[in-house]
């Protein structure tokens, strides 16, 4: 296990991921020949195995593969007896619209390789991919990537790393040469120069001869490096104190692994993977300074001690705890994706689903996932990530080989849709297969969502954006030949009240034999935030400072679950109410005709009576979106987001093009790619992802109002 290293790729979209994932496979040998992502040969990269990857040049899906490498200079780890690293590697999508699959890919990995642009830097989703590394405290590695593109300038991207995503970081290398004229890198820590020959830079080349212009910066960013280290290691700092220059390869690896590990340092990597440049030193640094699988604390929860932390040990001997954090429907039955960490799984094992304490069948198959391929093994130990046939369950789904055991891991966060569309299909014979699809790609996908909708009767997805839903409606049509109809996309907004209001309702129904009857009073009001954001996934709060017995104990949770799910459509736009405390006061029971019926509706009844009076507003997903124009169309570009009531926060130049940073509303983002495009004689880019909820425009809220308004009386009538 100390050759065993779990890593995830992740990026912002068009960074290169993708592309370096098909050169790590093919220097490694799991892979004979390179495909590009958007090659003119029509094969693709060998992680990017769904056709609709290949046809769009985008990653959709998580793609998990394993391979081998034998680390050049292994000075840092004692010997091994020439023991080969494996490192498996996890490829996740860049694009903001499959965010899921990168939360369920970092919630398994001990280890991450973050890439960079080394033209555009830091963008909206290098920022969202940092935030989900730290919400899941993997210690990671940055690549910055594209040395070889006009514009490229690692420098700047450096910059904006230590800005912009808060880190302490250090480049291990300086480049040698930039955009057509990048061929190499410098070692900073062995004062090497490393060169990458042959048709595929398979043959790295190492000269100690360093080129004469890179002396100086080479000997800066190694000072700057030491420094940094010795100011983070205790350790180190001893060493350096003494010895100062003359610190060996040995000792800044050693230094550089345990502040890593501890997430206190990111080292900084560069290259270019489509140039075949940097790659296998990336793989070297992956197998020194990332963990193994024992050295990140794992911990679960006891369900039978309040949920007492419990701390797990990548030990094959000890009783299994695997977590399922990925599923895919195939024609022969499930697949399902386990993270073990603790104890080991055999083929013809049963094991038990914390959630319901049921015993599974016997596992048919264990499979080492290669994209697409899959090569069966006999079991799987502590640290493995593995796929098995035959084993029903959920995505998040915790199992354990102890049936008396109620351990139970944490899953991953799932945000909140943003984007719904209406859905229908005409032909009655397709409702079958359109029912099984949706479900499939629920189960599968938990940002994807189907509700009907109460008043319309419409059957509504929502997903991530637009094409997020794009996607799955292609996929109906291809994978179950449904032809389906969509309306107009619809924004996910949110409403929440903006002051504190007292309530007194009481619900009373008499219409012969036993009535109904229930008071509720208390109040509402806003939940104060540390910042200015608010998150679109809290629900409603409900706290009882009852004194006395004037409503029994029993009936409170039936008030708390009407406040609930009343709250779960709002009575300005119909959405859901969110940000928002509940505190009940008191009230009245009566002895007979009180139920736990009547406190929910009387709960119902009071958050519709004094809703009002607590001032709501209703809150719109506001998104961060980045433009690409060429420097001829700037003023277009510009023209663009004004038009959409957006607000430009950054302009920089790259090269011949120029990169907008702007907050736009998502309800002016549908359709914006025509616009830009055609303002720009097709040339226009632009990626976006969510940034926040924020009030919406009175004006606005009015229109957004009345026309929920309108529709609840047209499907009264």
């Amino acid at each position: 296990m100390r050759f065993l290293r779990n890593i995830g790729i992740s990026a912002h979209i068009d960074s290169g991921k993708t592309t370096l994932t098909e050169r790590i496979l093919f220097y490694t040998g799991r892979i004979a020949a390179i495909h590009e992502v958007r090659g003119s040969d029509g094969v693709g990269a060998k992680m990017d195995s769904m056709e609709l990857e290949r046809e769009k040049g985008i990653t959709i899906q998580s793609a998990a593969t394993y391979c081998s490498w034998n680390l050049r200079d292994r000075a840092v780890l004692p010997a091994h007896g020439g023991q080969m690293f494996n490192i498996n590697i996890i490829d996740t999508p860049g694009h903001v619209d499959f965010t899921i699959e990168v939360e369920r890919a970092l919630r398994v990995l001990d280890g991450a390789v973050l890439v960079c642009c080394g033209v555009a830097g830091v963008q909206s989703q290098t920022l969202t991919v940092d935030r989900q590394m730290k919400r899941y405290s993997v210690p990671r590695l940055i690549f910055v990537n594209k040395l070889d593109r006009d514009g490229a300038d690692p420098q700047r991207a450096l910059t904006a790393l230590r800005r912009k995503l808060d880190v302490t970081t250090c480049p291990l290398q300086v480049p040698i040469g930039l955009e057509g004229r990048h061929r190499g890198v410098v070692d900073i820590i062995r004062r090497q120069a490393l060169y990458f020959d042959g048709a595929f830079g398979e043959k790295v080349r190492v000269e100690t001869e360093i080129p004469a212009a890179l002396q100086a910066p080479l000997e800066s960013a190694r000072a700057e490096l030491l420094e940094t280290l010795a100011d983070l290691d205790d350790a180190f700092a001893e060493i350096y104190l003494e010895a100062e220059d003359e610190c060996t390869p040995q000792q800044i690896d050693e230094a550089i692994r345990r502040v890593t590990i501890q997430r206190r340092f990111v080292p900084l990597l560069m290259g270019s993977a489509k140039g075949n440049k940097g790659v296998q030193p990336l793989l070297d640094a992956v197998c020194r300074y990332l963990p193994a699988p024992y050295e990140i604390p794992q911990v679960a929860y006891d369900q039978d001690k309040q949920e007492e932390e419990v701390s797990l040990h990548a030990d094959p001997k000890k009783s299994l705890v695997a977590l399922a954090f990925k599923i895919q429907e195939l024609p022969v039955g499930q697949l399902t994706y386990l993270r073990l960490y603790q104890g080991k799984l055999k083929k013809g094992d049963s094991v038990v689903n914390v959630s319901t304490q049921k015993k599974s069948s016997p596992i048919k198959r264990i499979l080492q996932m290669h994209a697409d391929e899959a090569r069966e093994v006999s079991q799987a130990v502590a640290g493995d990530i593995v796929a098995v046939s035959g084993l029903e369950c959920n995505s998040g789904t915790t199992f354990t080989s102890d049936a008396a055991s109620r351990l139970s891991l944490s899953s991953m966060f799932v945000p909140e849709p943003v984007v719904s569309l209406s859905v229908n299909v005409k032909k009655k014979d397709d409702q079958q297969r359109f029912a099984k699809a949706l479900n499939r790609f629920q189960r599968e996908d938990p940002t994807f969502r189907m509700t009907v909708d109460e008043e319309s009767k419409e059957t509504l997805i929502s997903g991530m954006g637009e094409l997020h839903l794009q996607i799955y409606l292609e996929r109906m049509s291809r994978e179950y030949r449904l032809t389906v109809e969509t309306g107009e996309p619809k924004v996910n907004f949110r409403e929440t009240v903006t002051q504190r209001t007292a309530f007194e309702y009481t619900h009373k129904k008499q219409s012969g034999g036993a009535g109904q009857y229930g008071k509720v009073e208390g109040y509402f009001e806003p939940i104060a935030t540390d910042s200015e954001e608010i998150d679109a996934n809290s629900p409603i709060e409900f706290r009882s400072e009852l004194v006395g017995n004037d409503i029994p104990p029993n009936f409170i949770p039936s008030i708390e679950k009407g406040f609930r799910e009343t709250a779960k459509k709002g009575f300005l736009c119909g959405h859901p109410i969110i940000n928002m405390r509940v505190v009940l006061k008191g009230g009245k029971a009566h002895d007979v005709d009180s139920s736990d019926i009547a406190f929910r509706l009387a709960a119902a009844g009071a958050l519709r009576e004094f809703y009002e009076a607590a001032c709501p507003i209703v809150l719109e997903p506001i998104m961060s979106v980045q433009v690409t124009v060429p420097a001829e169309f700037l003023a277009a570009g510009l023209g663009t987001i004004s038009r959409r009531k957006g607000t430009v926060t950054n302009t920089t130049r790259q090269g011949d093009t120029v990169l907008l940073e702007a907050e736009v509303p998502l309800k002016n983002m549908f359709g914006y790619i025509t616009d830009l495009r055609s303002c720009t004689q097709g040339q226009g880019e632009f990626t976006m992802d969510f940034d926040r909820y924020q009030p919406m425009l009175s004006t606005e809220q009015d229109e957004l109002r009345a026309a929920y308004q309108a529709q609840l009386q047209k499907g009264g009538k």
